[in-house]
């Protein structure tokens, strides 16, 4: 093969577009449209020739275009505007509301995730984990909210997809170079690029710390690419999810521990340190160690790095969860253990988990390094809280402290632009501050003509089949396809199907996601695909791990399926998902599918960013749906717990055709009077105005803020007074707890009545052994409420006994008069359970010691 020499001719801005640059390199341009659009206007067919990459497009556009541009008034004017409205955006501060949980001058949130996906040309994320990060960080730059984010700068990304003749999936690592993203090299107060290092067996590895803007806030990237590194190490920060696990663990290492170091060469002290999953826990012990350094015993120091920090998991599936074995945690941390003056013993049983007896858990080092923890949906903090239990082992899993936020999107990144031009048309720019406000967003919706509102939906769903009948068009031409049967396969793909049902599937190919659900019974989805009146076109897109063999199987399973005479053009499987296919993809498609195995959607956000344009979920009721489903704004496939795995997949993929044939078919091509859509305008309306306003990441953001951020800013701030006494004196209490704790009974001081008349008191007095613990040191709780054959025992209120002093043989009385409480009326049958837990008014929950008794 003969070389090919690549050249990049460069222009020179013209004086009065000096600002591009500015905008390039800004993330900025990633949440607010009006500036992707702008370089759009520029050169259209270099921006998209660019991959939409602003970084790259300013080098390569036309000296010609520039010029043009530099005179052209109206451009000029758009040039103007996207100026005025980044410098009004950038001066802009923190409201009251945010300014009641944060101080913007005196804290800052520090947050560790392993990727960020704010836009496809920044190609650091995977899938939802990177994305959810990227949304995160642009909402808390939209409320100016004192924030760096930390991530690793990945030469070769994740991987990019390719779909070869058969439907196999192969994995490229193309080599992403810095000087195409819009990061900068940190500088220190002399000039120089900052540098940090972190020490793994035998060597000493550098790093650079790239930072990028993003409004508000800052991004630092870390890089092991270095000359000072040896050829293994620069590929440390090379692959996302490498799956060797050397690598990994040297990964985490430099996240956890590099990142750390990192902020502290920049100045910055975090007064909340955020853990996005597992990946970073490290910098616990690295903060542990700082606090050693400067004189604490070691559990002190842990009782002082957890008050602030934060733990969001993510997954209830074990690959989500980092685990290292123990001869592998010997080999990277010895010197560090004894630096910690830790035991071996002590400092693996960090990681412990029953489920993970020979490894050292990432999941679980994070939580036992922090204080204020929680899944990402309502269900997944009642699974988290039940799979983690063995942390708090005698606490009901309900109550123990692991709780949850559930999940949203940015609006402005994936609102399709039509919304966007209709909105600005009806509002002004005065909907952007409206995002969580229900009442605004239901009168609006409900106050849009439906044919205005179909209109704009089907703007999106052209824009939609036009991507994907490129994007399949292109993969087909490659597989060596004929042109003739490649447009036999893309036939529905244009502005002639409007009316054909388009349902979409994109997501990891991770198995339990179960791509393959729809599929059980072929011969009754061919029927129903091949029905001449009413058609359906089903779209699936998504990657699988390099090392998932069994998710790569479906991959290859429904591009094969496809190819059957019977499915051709009805079933088609779309390569190299990403954020810029997402969002073409979601705004435009009419119904978003999603069929998880319950309860394993931790949350799930792409439904969201469907139904914010209008699109309908036909979902699994599990993760954030089973928060957002009411009946009217979509469909629920039940799950089915009670059988077996085989036989639930074969009846869920049953009652999904059901309700595709049943509801879902006849409700798209009902048509009133007029020939309209009036039943599926309505569902649809139903969906936008019920979603958008809840599950966005603005309300997320301000959840994380009120519930854990200030909780965590105000629990260290108790355990750091006087010099960090508190926390000694919270881990010593700790201990003594923990000491007594094996010991520590409770039983009836004397036996209540079976039977009172009204009126009468109700005296409910124990007696406890304390086994050398205070009165002080514990609560004795009684709970009241009902049993039934369902839920078995279920509180209605709670009230506490009080000391009564001594009794009979060491033990102490707690008493109360139940008579006379507001909350507990005693009329009818009344039903009571007595139990006893440790207290002291510095633990940020009630139950972090994980110990209770019950009568």
């Amino acid at each position: 093969m003969p070389n090919t020499i690549s050249v990049e001719i460069r222009p020179v801005l013209p004086e009065s577009l000096k600002r591009l640059e500015e905008l390039a390199g800004d993330l900025y341009f990633t949440f607010e449209n009006e500036v992707q659009r702008l370089f759009g206007f520029l050169d259209a067919h270099c921006w998209e020739a660019c991959g939409h990459n602003p970084q790259i497009f300013l080098r390569r556009i036309a000296q010609r275009k520039l010029d043009a541009a530099a005179h052209d008034p109206v451009l000029l004017t758009e040039y103007r505007q996207v100026l005025s409205s980044y410098d009004t955006y950038l001066e802009q501060t923190a409201s009251e509301e945010v300014r009641k949980y944060l101080h913007p001058k005196c804290d800052l949130v520090a947050y560790f995730s392993a990727e960020y996906g704010f836009h496809t040309s920044i190609p650091i994320y995977a899938g939802g984990l990177g994305i959810l990060s990227g949304d995160y960080l642009k909402s808390m730059s939209n409320l100016h909210v004192p924030f760096v984010g930390v991530g690793m700068l990945y030469h070769q990304g994740y991987f990019s997809q390719r779909i070869l003749p058969g439907g196999e999936q192969r994995a490229d690592y193309p080599y992403i170079d810095a000087a195409d993203l819009p990061v900068t090299p940190t500088l220190g107060a002399d000039g120089q690029e900052i540098r940090v290092q972190v020490e793994l067996p035998g060597r000493t590895v550098w790093l650079r710390v790239w930072q990028a803007h993003a409004g508000h806030l800052k991004l630092y990237l870390l890089d092991s690419d270095l000359p000072e590194n040896n050829a293994a190490d620069r590929k440390i920060t090379y692959h996302l999810y490498d799956s060797d696990t050397d690598i990994r663990i040297q990964q985490e290492i430099v996240f956890g521990i590099g990142g750390t170091r990192a902020l502290r060469a920049l100045g910055h002290a975090p007064t909340v340190w955020h853990l996005n999953e597992g990946h970073a826990a490290f910098l616990i012990l690295e903060r542990c160690l700082e606090y050693v350094a400067a004189g604490l015993d070691t559990e002190t120091a842990l009782e002082r790095v957890a008050a602030n920090t934060v733990f969001t998991t993510h997954t209830p599936v074990p690959a989500g969860h980092d685990v290292f074995h123990h001869p592998l945690m010997r080999a990277y941390f010895h010197d560090l253990i004894g630096k910690l003056g830790m035991s071996e013993e002590r400092f693996l049983a960090l990681g412990n988990s029953p489920h993970t007896p020979q490894g050292f858990n990432m999941t679980c080092l994070a939580l036992r390094g922090s204080r204020f923890h929680n899944g990402v949906s309502r269900i997944h903090g009642r699974v988290a809280s039940e799979m983690e239990a063995h942390l708090w082992p005698q606490i009901p899993p309900e109550e123990n402290p692991l709780g949850y936020v559930t999940n949203g999107v940015h609006v402005n990144s994936m609102l399709g632009p039509s919304w966007v031009a209709l909105l600005d048309m009806y509002m002004g720019h005065g909907w952007r501050t409206k995002l969580t406000d229900k009442a605004f967003w239901h009168g609006f919706i409900e106050r849009i003509p439906d044919h205005v509102y179909l209109s704009t939906r089907q703007i999106l769903k052209v824009q939609m089949l036009e991507d994907v009948r490129q994007r399949l068009t292109l993969l087909y031409r490659r597989n060596g396809l004929s042109e003739s049967v490649i447009t036999h396969l893309t036939r529905l793909l244009n502005n002639t199907s409007l009316n054909t049902l388009v349902v979409g599937f994109a997501r990891r190919f991770a198995t339990y996601k179960r791509a393959g659900l729809l599929f059980h019974d072929l011969p009754r989805l061919a029927r129903l695909v091949n029905d001449p009146e009413r058609p359906i076109v089903f779209l699936f897109a998504g990657k699988a791990h390099p090392a998932d063999l069994p998710g790569q199987d479906l991959i290859r399973q429904i591009y094969e399926i496809g190819m059957r005479p019977e499915f051709q053009g009805k079933v088609l499987m779309l390569e190299d998902y990403s954020l810029a296919m997402a969002r073409k993809l979601l705004p435009g498609v009419d119904v978003w599918l999603n069929n998880p195995e319950y309860p394993l959607e931790a949350c799930g956000t792409s439904g969201m960013k469907a139904a914010i344009n209008g699109g309908i979920n036909l979902s699994v009721l599990d993760g954030w749906w089973a928060e957002a489903y009411d009946g009217d704004n979509g469909w629920a496939i039940t799950h089915h717990l009670e059988l077996s795995s085989h036989a639930r997949d074969a009846q869920e993929a049953s009652e999904l055709l059901t309700l595709l044939e049943e509801q879902v078919v006849p409700l798209f091509y009902a048509r009133n009077a007029d020939g309209e859509p009036e039943a599926w305008v309505k569902k649809s309306k139903a969906s936008m105005k019920t979603i958008l306003p809840r599950f966005n990441s603005l309300r997320m953001s301000m959840d994380y803020l009120r519930e854990l951020y200030a909780p965590a800013i105000r629990h260290c701030d108790g355990l750091s007074l006087n010099g960090g006494s508190g926390a000694s004196e919270l881990s010593a209490w700790k201990k003594c707890v923990a000491a007594a704790w094996p010991g520590v009974s409770l039983r009836l001081a004397s036996e209540p009545p079976a039977a009172i008349q009204t009126g009468d008191p109700l005296t409910l007095q124990v007696a406890a052994w304390l086994n050398g613990l205070d009165a002080s040191d514990v609560v004795v709780e009684c709970l009241a409420g009902r049993e039934n054959d369902v839920d078995g025992f279920v509180a209605a209120t709670s009230i506490t006994l009080e000391p009564k002093g001594p009794g009979a043989d060491g033990e102490t009385l707690f008493a109360v008069n139940l008579q006379g409480h507001k909350e507990l009326p005693l009329e009818g049958f009344r039903q009571f359970r007595v139990r006893i837990y440790p207290f002291h008014p510095l633990q940020a929950h009630r139950f972090e010691c994980g110990c209770m008794v019950w009568l």
